[in-house]
């Protein structure tokens, strides 16, 4: 991993949006059933929002730019999930509005 993507990384870590925020006070520190989850994680020249590598699990929060870059996230999550990983996403307003749903299908790609 070159120094500039974690740089990147470290810059979205330090801008998160408020619905990244959200997310991340339910899952850091292994809140949901134990599972460790990063985030802003640099994963084959993307980076991901947040990953849990024992899972193989990566959850995407989809902003108002994802509406008009549709065949690029296609694309990105297909080679994402030729490596084996699993991708789940959610628009902003899921996470900010049924955040019990937004676990509960996070808990069952975790596969828990």
């Amino acid at each position: 991993m070159t120094s500039e993507r974690r740089q990147f990384a470290r810059q979205l870590r330090q801008s998160s949006t408020r619905q990244e925020d959200a997310l991340w006070s339910l899952l850091r520190n292994r809140q949901l059933d134990g599972l460790k989850f990063r985030r802003q994680v640099p994963l084959l020249g993307y980076t991901v929002d947040f990953i849990c590598i024992d899972r193989k699990l990566i959850v995407e929060i989809d902003g108002r730019q994802h509406s008009w870059e549709r065949d690029y996230d296609a694309a990105r999550t297909a080679e994402i999930e030729r490596h084996g990983f699993k991708l789940v996403r959610f628009s902003n307003a899921e996470v900010m509005d049924s955040r019990d749903d937004v676990l509960a299908t996070i808990r069952t790609a975790a596969g828990g």
